[in-house]
This record gives structure tokens, sequence and C-alpha cells, in this order.
């Protein structure tokens, strides 16, 4: 897996599914993922927090692209008491793993897929009085009791209840005899950027659990603070809190503003497939946008946008090979992408391209890709295919 020399391989998956036979062979990119680091930055983040605190690990959209069921059993091993997911169907991959921890849907969960939940031991999210008739109705057959977390739209203006509707709601929930009422939680929309914002966001959900528990409402769980806020708002940790990017090893602040213990725990990898010199004035890619400008040697790399690889409007700048930097040239096609290595003594085909991570003394993070992309972090490590196997290593 071109790993390196002291990483031990754990195991390996390809499409989520079980460990991929010939992982060296099948597939030309490999994503490593380094295990000791995510439990590194678990460590670090309960260290900065309350030591009475629940701690709930985001591991949603196959964990951030690194991969939910070891991710999952690396977080509950290193300090994570609870586990978010986006719906049933990525709960269900970490129950089918033997992943017992307590887990909580944060979106939409449909009505059909309640039962399973039930079976699964797994709570929703609740957002207004007819999702939660629909969910009474799918519960009453005796199957079990639903738990649910009440959602606040504080300010966030997606799934949630608006404050002035969330006594109703809470009210309706609780005298549903098969949902038992076991959170409440919102969701910050710009804890990175806006702490004014935030700090509003924050008032009224605070204004509004205070309210509720004068009106005899508990919850085990109350909840706010995502990545950002965990670090920037210290005040929106009620007693849990939902780290997600932070995880990964990745900055939810602005450059410089992030703490010095991430290590990030993602490197994106593939080889050289072909090397060739061509002639002044030679096209390259799909569309001749890009012409040689001299007699340059031009490396094609075995990986396009299918593999997450983003062609438009912006793409990658630069890839890293032996050490040094090597920048795109042409359009990105759907599996082939071509450098420039004409400045590379010596590049030729079998040679390790990293283009996300560390080589040697470089390093091109996920903040640095974000930036070439007109993005953030977290699309850099969500958009790499899920066909692309993921070695899980640790030191």
């Amino acid at each position: 897996m071109h790993v390196d020399s002291q990483a031990q391989v754990v195991s390996t998956l390809s499409d989520g599914g079980e460990t991929a036979p010939c992982p060296n062979y099948g597939y030309p990119s490999q994503v490593i993922v380094y295990l000791d680091a995510i439990a590194a930055n678990l460590r670090s983040i309960r260290s900065v927090v309350r030591q009475d605190l629940s701690l709930m690990a985001v591991v949603k959209a196959n964990a951030y692209g690194h991969g939910a069921r070891e991710v999952a059993r690396v977080a509950i091993r290193n300090g994570a008491d609870l586990l978010a997911v986006a719906n049933i169907e990525e709960a269900l991959e970490l129950r089918q793993a033997g992943i017992d921890a307590p887990i909580l849907t944060l979106s939409y969960v449909p009505a059909a897929a309640i039962k399973c939940a039930i079976d699964l031991d797994v709570s929703v999210t609740v957002y207004d009085c007819e999702q939660a008739r629909q969910y009474q109705s799918a519960a009453a057959d005796g199957v079990g009791t639903l738990t649910a977390h009440i959602k606040v739209d504080s300010g966030m203006g997606r799934l949630g209840v608006l404050p002035g509707d969330v006594d109703e709601l809470c009210r309706y929930v609780s005298e549903q005899p098969a949902i038992e009422l076991e959170g409440i939680f919102t969701h910050f929309s710009s804890a990175d950027t806006d702490s004014q914002y935030t700090a509003g966001q924050l008032s009224r959900f605070a204004d509004i659990v205070t309210g509720l528990e004068r009106k005899g409402f508990q919850f085990q769980y109350v909840h706010a603070a995502n990545s950002a806020a965990l670090l920037a708002q210290p005040s929106s940790h009620f007693n849990l809190v939902r780290p997600g990017l932070l995880l990964y090893g990745l900055n939810p602040l602005g450059d410089g503003e992030g703490p010095d213990w991430l290590q990030p725990a993602m490197t994106w990898k593939t080889t050289i497939a072909q090397v060739k010199t061509l002639p002044s004035g030679s096209a390259v890619g799909y569309g001749n946008s890009y012409r040689t400008q001299g007699r340059e040697k031009i490396a094609v790399l075995p990986v396009g946008y299918a593999d997450g690889l983003r062609r438009a409007p912006r793409t990658w700048r630069e890839v890293l090979l032996r050490g040094q930097r090597a920048p795109l040239v042409g359009r990105v096609s759907m599996e082939k992408t071509a450098i420039n290595v004409s400045h590379i003594p010596g590049a030729q085909a079998g040679d390790e391209v990293v283009l996300l991570g560390k080589q040697g003394d470089d390093e091109i993070s996920a903040d640095e890709i974000a930036a070439w992309l007109g993005s953030i972090n977290y699309e850099v490590v969500t958009s790499i295919a899920p066909r692309a196997p993921r070695a899980f290593v640790q030191v």
C-alpha cells in the first residue's frame, strides 16, 4: 500500500466492503488512514473539555471519507461515548460491524425506517410535530421504544424546529408512548467565522433549554458544540460535544487559529503510469487546453475526477513526486491526469505520487487543496471516491 516502513497495515477496505482481496494491485490509488492520529486527536479533544462531558464522535459520510467502522472503533476506545451518523444506512453499517455504542442520526430518517431504528437501538432527530406523529405511528405496534433528540433551529435555517414552536413539539413528543425524549440540540452556522452570530444562536438555544427545564422537561443530553465551537465557544459545551473535523486532524478555524496538537489522519497516493517527453507545442489532455512551452517531460497519473480529483471549475494545482512539487497540466480526465515532471530528475513509471499528505519535507494539506478549489477541507476529504481502497495503519 506504499505506507511508511514503520507503519503496520491493520486492514484494507474498498467500496466500504470487506477486506479488499488485492489492495496493492486492484486499484491504482490508495487512501492511507492513520488510526494513531485519530486516537491522538480524540485524546487531545478530551483534554481540552470538561471531564464530566459526554463526547459524540461524528462519523457520518464514511467518517469524512476516512472509514466509518475503523474510525468508530478507535473513537470509542479513546474517549468517545456516542457516535453520530447522517442516516439509518450509516448506523446499520456500524451495527453490522459489531459496534454497540449509542448512535444518533443527525439528519432526516423516513418513517418507513423507524422500525429499523428501534431494532438497531439508534436515536433519531425530531424537528416537527407531523414528523413525530409519523414516527409514533410507525413505532406503535409494540416493536419497542424510539429514542429521539429534538433539533432546534436557532439560526441555521435548515432542519430544526423554530424557537417559537419548541414548547409545542417537546410537549407533543413527550406525550407519545412509543417515543422517549432523550436529548435536545442545535447546530451553529458560522462558529468558525462569526463569533457574534454564534453567540446569538447560543443565547437563544440556552434560553430555550432553561425554559423547558423549568417546565419539567428533562434531557439526558444537551448539545450544540461542533468542532469549531468546541474550541472557540466553551459556553456551548453543555453536557455533550460533537467533534467531527477535529477527529481527523483538520482545522475547523482560520489559518493560524487552530490548535497545535492536530494530526491529519489521511494521505492519498497514486503512482505514475507513464512518462513521456513531448516536443514544444504538443497538446496535453482534452480540449488541447495545455500545450507544452518547450520540450517537456509529462507524467500520466491513473487518477481523475471519478476518483475525487476535481476537474472543474478549479482543481488540484500540484502533487508531490520525489519530495518535489509537480504541477498539473491540461484537463483532468475521468481517470487520468497529467503532470509536468521536467524539473524532477529520474521520474519514472511506478514512482509514488502524493495527492494529499506528506512526502519528504513537504506536505499538501487539505486546507491548501481547499484554497485551490475555492472550497473547504471537509469537501476535500469526503470527495475522495469510496472505490479507492482505504488502508488503516498504526505506527
